[in-house]
């Protein structure tokens, strides 16, 4: 099982990127597709989750309404576009499959992780 983040990069603070996750070696759609985000000398956080077949999305309460997470099972790829970015979100992005979705805001509930693609977001 693979997983692979990429469209990180450095983007002033308003900007917006759109990060994505191909998958590769897994049922893609029987899995929930989460993202988590990891800042220097900080814990790793729930960002966003997309159910299997995309119906339900979750999201920390500091993206609320500048992320939107979607997947394309079809291409076998989850995204998380950002928008109006904000210093803050300087981290480093990971996704990550959980073959159950019992617990989506928790890292220790996914299956497989990606190496992550950073994010720096200048003031």
């Amino acid at each position: 099982v693979q997983l692979q983040a990429s469209g990180g990069g450095l983007v002033q603070a308003g900007g917006s990127l759109r990060p994505s996750c191909a998958a590769s070696g897994l049922r893609f759609n029987d899995y929930v597709m989460g993202w988590f985000r990891q800042a220097p000398g900080k814990e790793r956080e729930f960002v966003a989750a997309i159910t299997w077949s995309g119906f339900r999305t979750s999201y920390a309460d500091s993206v609320k309404g500048r992320f939107t997470v979607s997947r394309d099972n079809a291409k076998n790829t989850a995204y998380l576009q950002m928008n109006l970015l904000k210093p803050e979100d300087t981290a480093v992005y990971y996704c990550a499959a959980d073959r159950f979705g019992s617990g989506v805001v928790v890292d220790t509930g996914y299956d497989f992780w990606g190496q992550g693609t950073l994010v720096t977001v200048s003031s």
